[in-house]
């Protein structure tokens, strides 16, 4: 096999988030065809226990550690420089010695990078092959972070998207690929980088069917007599804390008046203080860390993924999908996704619409609500799957 340098911004295991989950099937399809020369951050104490599982995936690895605050207070010095926070925020001697003497030992030529920020790594080698797999636009999340907050942070985000999109640009022109989460992604980033059209592609995510499966018997995690709404996420990322404030304030004290019986379980590790003030409200359940969300998935009466800023594809929808459940999206939440509302899932556009269409569930009969469910996971077998989705990388790595 030949040799490959990888590059992710984050140590890819466990696949508990959206990033990890399609960067873990990546270098797991990828070590399968190539000898992978790993280079990665590690910004969780936690995650250093997994490091063995990634390492046994490859032919050599490198992982550095981050300190998230110290990172955030590094990147401000790229305000004096006229760069890209994100950059300055990844930027580690360590990575990049790592790399220059893994390309000059291994003679590699072929790179393949995970998120826009560790494309300075890769950016001296012009003489391999490069592919660059941006996830999202990173660029427009910042710029929809801008408009939902008042100065100051409205000023920096609004910087940080613009020097972000010079630099995405600035890659996508150089590299000899540039691949995105969905096809809207990719046509977004067609409208701000028209220069690289004919080099901007994309492969969905895709789920594990048989782990998020129906058929698999999970014990209720819920109280007895209750009917559980359930949001899973990691609840540290500011648009998921943004999509359950948003919800347990304007959609769900209507639906308690309703069905006394309800409660919005919010489900994920991390809970940013703000989440864990919701749990002071009637009916809401914040759990932090769980060991597996797929009891939570299973057992709720309803999913529902009411976000207001997103980019990319949202695993929490397709999981829930596969698992037969019946999901409320919002147009944020569906983009990227294909999915037939009204048939595979149900989209609400505001507050009165997430209260009317989840309240219908609720209220009518459990076939129509179990019908929604059984074509969602069809549609999921169908269209996400991991083999067929990434295929497309190693035509990318290989055309010459």
């Amino acid at each position: 096999m030949e040799d490959l340098l990888l590059l992710i911004h984050r140590i890819p295991y466990p696949p508990n988030k959206g990033d990890k989950i399609r960067s873990y099937h990546l270098l797991k399809h990828l070590a399968k065809h190539y000898r992978v020369h790993l280079a990665t951050f590690v910004d969780d104490p936690d995650d250093w226990q997994y490091v063995p599982h990634v390492e046994a995936l490859c032919a050599s690895s490198h992982f550095a550690r981050m300190r998230p605050l110290a990172a955030r207070i590094k990147s401000l010095g790229a305000l004096l420089k006229n760069r890209s926070l994100s950059l300055e925020y990844y930027r580690d001697a360590g990575i990049a010695r790592w790399v220059r003497d893994t390309v000059a030992a291994r003679g590699i030529e072929r790179v393949l990078v995970f998120s826009s920020a560790m494309a300075q790594y890769a950016d001296p080698y012009r003489d391999a092959r490069r592919v660059v797999d941006f996830c999202d636009v990173d660029s427009d999340k910042w710029r929809q972070y801008a408009d939902k907050k008042s100065a100051p942070m409205s000023w920096l985000y609004r910087y940080e998207a613009n020097q972000l999109l010079r630099y995405e640009r600035q890659v996508a022109r150089d590299y000899d690929a540039s691949l995105f989460v969905s096809a809207p992604e990719a046509d977004l980033f067609r409208q701000l980088a028209p220069e690289s059209t004919a080099k901007i592609g994309h492969f969905n995510n895709g789920v594990d069917t048989d782990y998020f499966s129906p058929e698999q018997a999970h014990a209720s995690p819920y109280a007895a007599g209750e009917r559980a709404l359930v949001f899973t996420g990691a609840m540290d990322y500011w648009p998921n804390v943004d999509a359950v404030e948003w919800f347990a304030r304007n959609v769900f004290p209507q639906l308690r008046e309703r069905f006394a019986d309800l409660r919005f379980y919010i489900v994920g590790a991390r809970p940013a203080p703000a989440v864990q003030a919701l749990a002071g409200q009637a009916g809401v359940v914040v759990t932090g860390t769980v060991p597996d969300v797929r009891p939570y998935i299973a057992h709720a009466a309803v999913a529902v993924a009411p976000l207001r800023i997103a980019r990319g594809i949202q695993n929490k929808v397709l999981e829930a999908m596969a698992m037969a459940r019946a999901v409320v999206v919002s147009p944020q939440a569906l983009e990227g996704i294909d999915a037939e509302p009204g048939t595979e899932l149900v989209l609400a556009e505001d507050a009165a619409a997430f209260v009317d269409t989840v309240a219908t569930l609720l209220a009518g009969q459990a076939s129509a609500a179990d019908a929604i469910g059984k074509a969602a996971r069809a549609k999921v077998q169908r269209r996400y799957s991991w083999s067929s989705n990434l295929a497309c990388i190693g035509e990318n790595l290989e055309c010459s």
